[in-house]
This record gives structure tokens, sequence and C-alpha cells, in this order.
């Protein structure tokens, strides 16, 4: 039998334009594929007429394939000699359990090969103009996850709002007051820009442009739910797209 593979493939932040040309070969050469809820569906168009196409995401509050049932899958499809895509939003390896199922594969004595993606934290507020860095202004930047599985992991966020120019929060959304609390009790000024995306680089994109004190009244006021990236720090206000979203953004700097 022939010997199977992996391809652990990072999708991109949403817009199908935007994954690797490396990530798109091997969704074309795929025996089977596995793909997630932020995998964009247009890249599934461009399996074999013969690829076996199984939906592996976890979608909140409703079906959520268990990360042990995604290795079980990946491990027995590849000792059948199969060609297997693991197709994840984003970049596998930045919250996204790339690493688990490396170690499950190498675990099991089956070869992979993990093909980055662009993270949504980087690529969703490029997309709308908002810099990340910035001269004078931002000389650092901390990615980090809303939402931790155990409470012992979360975030030390008071400690964050001393530590970085600028957060990016990844599933941030459901715990936003909490998080706002927090920074605040850290030092961090609740006149501090922020910004929140939805379904970044899509066309379901959403953005709105507030402070951290009024964050989470944004986020009720708005209908903001997951997936969403949110921004906080002065970078917030150097946004570089004059549209109406940059003009609130540049109008908010002039008040501070």
């Amino acid at each position: 039998m022939t010997e199977g593979f992996v391809f652990i493939v990072g999708a991109g932040p949403g817009d199908p334009d935007l994954i690797t040309v490396k990530g798109l070969k091997a969704i074309q050469s795929a025996d089977v594929l596995l793909y997630d809820r932020l995998a964009a569906k247009e890249l599934i168009q461009h399996t074999r007429k013969q690829c076996e196409k199984i939906y592996v995401g976890k979608q909140p509050g409703g079906h959520r394939t268990t990360q042990e049932e995604i290795h079980e899958l990946l491990l027995s499809k590849a000792r059948q000699g199969k060609i297997v895509t693991r197709l994840k939003g984003g970049d596998p390896m930045i919250f996204g359990r790339g690493a688990e199922e490396a170690h499950a594969l190498s675990s099991a004595g089956v070869r992979y090969e993990i093909i980055p993606g662009i993270s949504s934290g980087s690529a969703v507020p490029t997309a709308v103009g908002i810099p990340l860095t910035f001269r004078g202004i931002s000389q650092s930047v901390t990615f980090v996850t809303g939402h931790a599985q155990d409470e012992r992991l979360e975030p030390n966020w008071r400690a964050l709002a001393q530590a970085t120019d600028t957060l990016v929060i990844y599933m941030g959304v459901a715990k936003s007051e909490s998080i706002t609390t927090q920074l605040s009790e850290g030092g961090l000024s609740t006149l501090t820009p922020a910004a929140i995306i939805q379904w970044g680089t899509t066309e379901k994109q959403k953005t709105v442009i507030t402070t951290l004190g009024d964050l989470p009244e944004a986020i009720q006021t708005d209908e903001i739910q997951a997936p969403a990236i949110i921004i906080i720090g002065q970078v917030v206000s150097c946004a570089v797209t004059r549209d109406s979203i940059a003009e609130k953004a540049f109008d908010h700097q002039a008040s501070l």
C-alpha cells in the first residue's frame, strides 16, 4: 500500500484569494480534504472530483467535531495511503491547534508537512487600513486569545496593559467586558482607541471603531459576533484608508 501523507494548510483570513500558492496546490492534490468552518468555501471547489470532503468545523453553540475525532480521521485516512489535506482558517500554528495535529501525526509515524497561512491577526487589520506598528507610536504587538479553555491559563490582562503597544485579540468578543475591565485596572486608559472587525477580508466584513472603555457596548450595539478580531492601541487612530472608518479614527485622534 502507498504510504499516506498529510498537509496541514493555513487557508488564510477568509478571502479565498489570500491562500498561498503552495496551500492551493495541496488542496488540488488531496484525496481527502478535512476543512474547518473558517476556511473559505470557495477553496473547496479546487479539489479533484473524486476527493472526499469532510467538514470538521466547530460551530459556536452548535455542532463540534472534537480534536480527538479530527486526529483519528487524519490518521485513519493517511493509513489508507491517501493524501490528506487538513485545511484550517488563518495560520495553523497561531491559535489553530496545528501543532496538536502535527504531534498526533508524528507520534503515529505519519509523514506530514505544515504549510503556513496568513493569520487573521495581521491580515484583517491590514485589510481595513489599520497598521499594527507605526513609527513613534507602536514598536510592539502582542497576539493573544480571549478564549482560554482552562481558566488557569487565562491571559494576564492587567500585565498586558503595560507590556505592549498594540494588542490583537482573537476570540475575544464573548469576554470583552472582562477584558476591558482588567486592562483598565492594569493602567490602560479607557480612551485608548479600539477596533473590532468581524468576518475580516470577506463580503461579510464589518468594522467598528471605538475606545477601550466603550468596547463592550459597541460590540453589543453593533451586534458583533465571532469570528472577530479586536485591536487595541493608538495605531487604530493611524488608519491609512481614507474612508468613513478611517475618518472616525482620525477624528478620535484629534479629540485626544
